[in-house]
């Protein structure tokens, strides 16, 4: 084998395997492929046709896929990014935002970032210098995810990754997840050895598991007194291959004087949740020696009655237990303990932690498949790309939809747009369309009689094409402002380039 064969071939297995285990990793506004130091394959988001791509200006940034960066116009719009999923399949979504002063303006941008119809969050950007990120754990419904950004107070909305995960297994099912995303608020590795978090490959679904020595405001504060970390090098039995990997089991928080303590605060609470706590027996405890602790959340006494014995719950040393609440009032910031029982000779010990906020899930638009199967017809022109639900969070930039719950389209809008052959029957399953724009294109063909049958529409605009035949006699019947040439019209009617017809 050639030295230039050898040295591709792993990269080529590596790129293999990662997109066989459903990792997608983008690095918004790169121009090539590469491989960071973690072994994660990037590419470039270059089949994106929207944005602007540039370089940030902090100058000690030596991650590949933080030094670009994708940006969008500050305006009415939303811009998309498209991934493939494979259907009733759980996956990890990761978006995250390094400013870095990118548009020379050190003004921090505020905007808003959905998947599909349903708001995910706003990116409040408060440093240059520091990555905002946000996950979501969701079950795919459809074979196409779309993550869309749009304008919500200040700034150019932007993008330095996006990250997609998949999931094997069902740790992370949960009785709602039809009607609710997970937004991960909290993933704590306790008793870690510096600062650096936990994630691929040692956590081979590439979880970020975030130090509990990294200080923050407001985050993991009120330690108690007598809190120590320790850490063995045995291997733990793990089971299910969504739990937590050996790296983070293998370290954990004691409290040596009976209690351990923290606060922080829960991104995107007050609200209900889904939460686990990790915990895996490291210590060699003697004959004598007993570990039990009861959780204490203030104004929740249901849930301290409930007593830990680690060894005992996971049947043995090294093993893991995982007890946890699938719904659970979780205030923004939230003070918790565990402490120990009267008849417990040792202090509490915990491993790791999970919380995640139940994210409500928004229904598509009322006509979210007939617009996908028209925008599906002229997917090569740019104004069929913008992706995302027709109507929300905002709009696409040619529709406007009302203000129901589930958003219906009254007006669409493609003069001037490029459009060959005959008129998309889709328009005419657009039962609340008010008005329509088709002129100054290239659409042939008759005008189809079905039009007729859209009880709202008002306003229609063909002319400026090759259509041909004559206007459909149910039009002829109704109260619409109608625009046209190069149609054959009825003996007794005049052929206007303005009709209105009564």
């Amino acid at each position: 084998i050639s030295d230039e064969l050898s040295f591709v071939l792993p990269a080529l297995i590596l790129d293999c395997y990662l997109a066989a285990i459903g990792f997608i990793s983008l690095d918004c506004g790169g121009q090539k492929n590469h491989t960071d130091e973690l072994g994660l394959e990037w590419t470039p988001d270059d089949q994106v046709v929207y944005g602007t791509t540039t370089n940030i200006s902090i100058a000690n940034e030596t991650r590949r896929q933080y030094q670009t960066l994708r940006y969008f116009p500050a305006d009415n719009h939303k811009y998309c990014y498209s991934l493939n999923v494979k259907t009733r399949t759980r996956y990890l979504i990761r978006a995250t935002f390094l400013y870095g002063n990118f548009d020379s303006n050190n003004v921090y941008p505020k905007f808003d970032i959905s998947l599909g119809p349903t708001h995910w969050a706003t990116i409040v950007i408060s440093d240059a210098n520091t990555i905002e990120s946000q996950e979501l754990i969701f079950l795919a419904s459809d074979p196409l995810v779309t993550v869309c950004l749009s304008n919500s107070t200040t700034g150019l909305p932007f993008i330095s990754t996006l990250e997609l995960r998949q999931f094997n297994g069902s740790i992370y099912l949960t009785p709602f997840e039809d009607q609710f995303f997970l937004s991960v608020s909290a993933r704590i590795n306790f008793g870690a050895e510096n600062e650096d978090p936990v994630r691929y490959p040692d956590d081979p679904f590439d979880r970020i598991w975030q130090s509990d020595s990294v200080k923050k405001a407001n985050y993991l504060v009120d330690v108690a007194v007598g809190t120590e970390k320790v850490s063995t090098k045995l291997p733990i039995m793990t089971g299910k291959d969504e739990l937590p990997p050996q790296k983070v089991m293998q370290t954990a928080v004691v409290g040596r004087n009976g209690s351990l303590t923290y606060r922080m605060n829960l991104d995107g609470f007050p609200g209900f949740g889904w939460a686990f706590t990790y915990f895996a027996e490291i210590e060699d405890l003697g004959p004598k020696q007993t570990r039990k602790f009861r959780l204490v959340i203030p104004g929740q006494p249901d849930l301290s009655k409930s007593v830990v014995n680690i060894q005992e719950n996971a049947q043995g040393k090294y093993r893991l237990y995982e007890p946890g609440f699938y719904n659970i009032s979780f205030p923004f910031v939230l003070s918790f303990k565990f402490g120990k029982t009267s008849d417990s000779t040792e202090g509490p010990l915990v491993n790791a932690i999970e919380i995640s906020r139940y994210l409500k899930i928004t229904d598509g638009s009322f006509d979210g498949a007939v617009a996908s199967s028209l925008v599906s017809v002229y997917k090569s022109l740019v104004w069929a790309q913008e992706g995302g639900d027709p109507c929300l969070p905002v709009p696409w930039s040619w529709l406007e939809c009302n203000s129901d719950p589930q958003p219906k389209i009254i007006s669409v809008k493609l003069s001037n747009m490029n459009m060959t052959g005959s008129i998309p029957s889709d328009l005419t399953k657009l039962s609340s369309l008010e008005e329509l724009h088709l002129e100054n294109n290239q659409l042939s063909g008759n005008l189809p009689s079905s039009l007729a049958n859209l009880p709202k529409l008002s306003k229609l605009y063909v002319q400026n094409n090759l259509l041909s035949g004559y206007v459909p006699s149910g039009l002829l019947k109704k109260n619409i402002v109608f625009k046209s040439v190069f149609l054959h019209f009825p003996k007794n009617m005049l052929n206007l380039s303005i009709l209105k017809l009564n």
